[in-house]
């Protein structure tokens, strides 16, 4: 069974700072506010760069993570998607087209 290796954070504050800003935009209670601004904003939720440089995630969230060291940027990415994924499938459904991989 594949198992993910450990990678250990560098930059343990900034890291930390830039997940409570994507945690925020993925409560339950904010996520639909967030999806309907990525749509509004033409871009696919999985393009995490661009949802990034349009500030979707706040207005710090691009300087903490450009101040990130590469590995903690891919954990990051990764931890992005993975809440991508966890969104209810009934908001999913209902925001299909930025979901939509064409």
């Amino acid at each position: 069974m594949f198992e993910q290796a450990a990678i250990t954070v560098q930059d343990e504050q900034g890291f930390a700072r830039l997940h409570a800003l994507i945690d925020t935009v993925f409560d339950a209670r904010d996520v639909e506010v967030f999806l309907n601004r990525v749509t509004k904003a033409k871009l696919r939720v999985r393009d995490y760069e661009g949802v990034l440089a349009r500030g979707l995630l706040g207005k710090q969230a691009i300087t903490l993570y450009q101040a990130l060291p590469v590995s903690d940027q891919a954990l990051t990415r990764e931890r992005y998607l993975r809440l991508v994924e966890k969104v209810p499938l009934e908001l999913r459904q209902r925001y299909f087209r930025i979901y939509a991989y064409y």
